[in-house]
């Protein structure tokens, strides 16, 4: 956690998603940094947001700043596929709690 204060839960659909700072209207801080990753054959980003979402709503944060998803290279995807060893999916997020003003 990079807060050191305790907010209550926030319901995963009351977390909005930011694609970048400039989305954001209002005062925010930095409540945790998140780290999603599933893979990519079985899991679509979709699935991987909402997971976010259910983790930043649970310390009660209610946004999160896309940092960076990872998608693996076709030449991942298809090695995984022969080798029967699958390839992951990978984001990083910031959950934060933004206060309107």
């Amino acid at each position: 956690m990079l807060a050191d204060f305790d907010l209550p839960p926030v319901h995963p659909d009351d977390v909005v998603i930011y694609l970048s700072e400039s989305d954001i209207v209002g005062d925010w801080e930095k409540i945790a940094i998140i780290h999603a990753q599933g893979d990519s054959q079985l899991t679509r980003e979709s699935n991987m947001l909402r997971k976010a979402r259910e983790r930043a709503g649970e310390i009660g944060a209610n946004g999160i700043l896309i940092e960076d998803i990872k998608e693996p290279s076709v030449g991942a995807q298809i090695a995984g596929e022969v080798l029967g060893t699958g390839s992951t999916r990978r984001g990083r997020m910031i959950a934060i709690y933004v206060t309107v003003n």
